[in-house]
């Protein structure tokens, strides 16, 4: 795929953190939804329908606006990682989701942020700096008061946002090493289509193989339009993510995602009637402080170049 014009990739890192706030919007949103359906719609029709409405979408997008497929051989080969790594990672999410609260398996996936940062500087060589990690730890501290996760009550369900943390961790970073080189709409176009293709035999054979275990079931309207918002939250909310590391680093970032936890415990409040405890509040308090912490302090380095990038 041809290198997108336009601004070069960490030029921007307020923008880039703008982004990843929509992002952080929009996938607790769709992770709602999915606990909505995870009683009535089974695990397999809800992820490959989730990967076929964002392949239809981008691709009709892609074609109207003349946007590139084509990828180098690196290129290709990363995206197709990516796009087991996403399926994998959405699949812990759902799965998971089953079982905990929406606030409670975000928060124990929020090691994330710190494997990112561990990978963002040994593998990419990015610079963390003291206050970065600073604002990182007390974001996650603010996340411990969130939700307390009871491993007794839970069972293993309760290790599930860990395996989510580790694979997401992986897929930003192979996300951070072909965004630069890759337009946004047209790498996210051809992940659903991978995903897709993966995805949509599997579920056939599954069907053909074990018809007693049902693997698809006839949806309701309401159903169906729940279904067609997972699709579109999904797809933009990673359109989004994906957009934003064109303009920051995966060390600025991090911190920010943070703020998914006050947005799940709302969200969590509102469909679920899950409302967060005192202690809880001060946690939302804590990591809203942290993330705009990161703001302010990238929007200062932006406005001052010749500062050195702490």
């Amino acid at each position: 795929m041809t290198r997108p014009t336009g601004q070069s990739a960490e030029g921007n890192p307020f923008l880039g953190i703008l982004l990843m706030l929509g992002f952080c919007v929009l996938a607790p949103l769709g992770d709602a939804i999915v606990k909505l359906l995870g009683e009535t719609v089974p695990l397999m029709e809800i992820l490959t329908i989730r990967f076929l409405f964002q392949a239809v979408i981008l691709s009709v997008i892609v074609a109207l606006t003349g946007r590139a497929w084509r990828m180098s051989g690196r290129v290709l080969r990363l995206t197709v990682i990516r796009a087991l790594l996403q399926i994998a990672g959405i699949a812990a999410v759902f799965v998971s989701l089953r079982y905990l609260p929406i606030a409670e398996a975000i928060a124990i996936a929020y090691v994330m942020p710190f494997l990112m940062l561990i990978l963002g500087h040994h593998v990419l060589g990015e610079e963390i700096g003291p206050r970065r990690a600073w604002a990182c730890a007390v974001g996650f501290a603010g996340t411990l008061m969130v939700v307390q996760p009871t491993f007794v009550d839970v069972g293993w369900p309760a290790l599930l946002p860990l395996l989510v943390a580790v694979i997401f961790a992986l897929f930003m970073l192979v996300t951070r090493q072909i965004a630069r080189d890759t337009d946004p709409v047209g790498l996210q176009a051809v992940n659903g289509v991978i995903a897709s293709v993966l995805l949509v035999p599997v579920s056939l054979l599954l069907h053909w193989y074990d018809p007693g275990h049902q693997h698809y079931v006839r949806l309701e309207t309401r159903e169906i339009a729940l279904l067609a918002a997972i699709g579109v939250t999904g797809t933009l909310a990673h359109l989004l993510m994906t957009w934003s590391l064109r303009y920051a680093p995966s060390a600025t970032l991090a911190p920010m995602q943070y703020l998914e936890i006050p947005v799940a415990t709302a969200l969590g409040w509102l469909f679920f009637a899950d409302l967060p405890n005192g202690l809880a509040a001060i946690g939302i308090g804590v990591t809203i402080a942290a993330g705009l912490y990161i703001v302010m302090r990238e929007r200062s380095i932006a406005r001052l170049p010749q500062l050195e990038q702490p």
